[in-house]
Order: C-alpha cells, then sequence, then structure tokens
C-alpha cells in the first residue's frame, strides 16, 4: 500500500480538490447545476468529493457501507452536519426505500471509483433510477479493468506486486496463486479477487447504461487519471481521440474514464 493510502486527511483533501476541479466542471459543463441541489455520492469513503459540493453551495449526502469509513466522513465533516447541509448514512443502498424515505432522491449522484467494486452492476444501475430525480444526472468516474492497474495492485503489500501492471489479467487461478507466492493476507486477496469479478470495460459500462434506460450525456477518457496529479505528480492529461474511438484496445491505455447519464427521455 503506498503512504498516501494511510494519511486519510490528506486523501480526503486530495479527493475534495479532484471533486472542485474536475469533476463539478465537468458536470456543469453539460449544464450548470442549479441552487439547493441536492448531492448524492454513493460509497462517499471519508467524504472528500461530496465536501467539494458542500463547498459549493449544494445539500449533500453520502452513503457507505463501512462504518469505519462513516465514522471518518462523520469526523471530517463534523462541521457541516452541524450545520444541516451534510448528512452521512450507513446503509446498503438497496435498503432505502425511497417511498418511505421521500427526501432521499437527488439532482446529482456521484460514483467515484466505486461501480468497479458493486456485484450486480446492471441490478443497481437499475435500482438507481428511484434515487434520482426527473433530469437528474449520474457522474461516474472508474479505471477501466483492463488499464495497467485495473485490478487495483497498488493495495498490495508486497512492493513486487504493487508495481507490476497487467498481472489482474491473468486467469483466476494463477492470479490468486502469485498472491500466495508473495505473501498477501486472505482478506487483501479475497478484496482483489473481487475487484476481478466486477471490473469494468468501457464497452461493457457503455452497454449496462443503455440497457438500463439512460443516456451518455457527456464523456472523456483520459491517458492520465487527474487524481495522479496528487498521488505521483503528473499532470492530468486526456486520451488522444483516436485511441478513444478503438473499442478494446482503448481499456488497455486509458487510466480513467469520466461519464456522465441521465435518464433516457
Amino acid at each position: 500500500m503506498y503512504e498516501f493510502h494511510k494519511d486519510k486527511k490528506r486523501y480526503f483533501e486530495w479527493q475534495r480538490q479532484v471533486g472542485q476541479n474536475h469533476i463539478q466542471p465537468f458536470i456543469s459543463a453539460q449544464g450548470p447545476i442549479m441552487p439547493g441541489a441536492k448531492v448524492l455520492e454513493i460509497g462517499c469513503a471519508q467524504a472528500g468529493v461530496l465536501k467539494s459540493f458542500i463547498d459549493a453551495g449544494f445539500q449533500g449526502t453520502g452513503i457507505e457501507l463501512s462504518p469505519k469509513w462513516v465514522v471518518l466522513a462523520k469526523e471530517f465533516l463534523a462541521e457541516e452536519i452541524q450545520e444541516g447541509r451534510a448528512q452521512i448514512i450507513n446503509k446498503n443502498i438497496y435498503d432505502i426505500d425511497t417511498s418511505q424515505e421521500p427526501d432521499l432522491v437527488f439532482d446529482i449522484i456521484i460514483l467515484k471509483d466505486v461501480i468497479e467494486h458493486i456485484f450486480h452492476q446492471e441490478k443497481f444501475m437499475q435500482h438507481m433510477h428511484k434515487l434520482l430525480r426527473p433530469r437528474g444526472r449520474v457522474f461516474f468516474g472508474f479505471p477501466p479493468w483492463q488499464m495497467p492497474f485495473g485490478g487495483h495492485q497498488q493495495i498490495c503489500q508486497s512492493r513486487a506486486l504493487k508495481y507490476l501492471p497487467f498481472f489482474h489479467l491473468l486467469p483466476k487461478g494463477i492470479y490468486k496463486l502469485i498472491f500466495k507466492v508473495f505473501g498477501e493476507k486472505p482478506k487483501k486477496i479475497q478484496e482483489l479477487l473481487e475487484i476481478k469479478e466486477t471490473g469494468l470495460s468501457i464497452e461493457r459500462f457503455e452497454k449496462i447504461c443503455d440497457q438500463a434506460g439512460y443516456q451518455i450525456l457527456h464523456k472523456t477518457h483520459f491517458l492520465i487519471n487527474p487524481v495522479y496529479a496528487f498521488k505521483f505528480g503528473l499532470k492530468p492529461r486526456e486520451q488522444l481521440g483516436l485511441i478513444s474511438a478503438i473499442p478494446y484496445l482503448r481499456n488497455f491505455m486509458t487510466t480513467a474514464v469520466y461519464y456522465l447519464i441521465a435518464q433516457k427521455e
């Protein structure tokens, strides 16, 4: 694991800046976010991205399944929560019943580095309709599965594995054996195997959106992920248009994609 993964406050601030400098402008490019809009971040972790929207004057809600992240999010957003500008909910997204909780319907939904961790993504996309107001928009940011570190191997304890690109594309049995040989802990191995099962290509994501009743409003593919500016000192860079236009090949050369979708009219 990189050292910056251990500094939660520092990582929170990085995510806040990515939200402010990249995600908000990306969404606003397709029409301004209306004043007073309600913003939901699904899988908010420590809620850095959500913080950027609250700072911009929007009402923020974060939903997070992990209790440890909920504790941190409530600590980092203590002032906003006390002032009624934010709330953090420790709940499974499928347990939200908007017929019983009508306030949990939103103008903007954010999923930053989350969709590639969700099982049964088709089911999830259908469920999200219930959480979205008419003409609401959904932002997704995620790494294509086939990109050099799409397996999230950077979270490995082994220094050899965390810097080894593309080995997540090996067959599952060989992939699991490598982790055992390099001494990764069973819990970490299970986490990485789950990502292998849920990882998304660009083509599959777009197909799921279409089949679930969404239209793509805006998309950007990145050669260099915007968050790499903080992690590695690399300037964000959009993917070459020619590469972005070539299905399948683009997955291997694109470190992040941003998508904005809405319900089909």
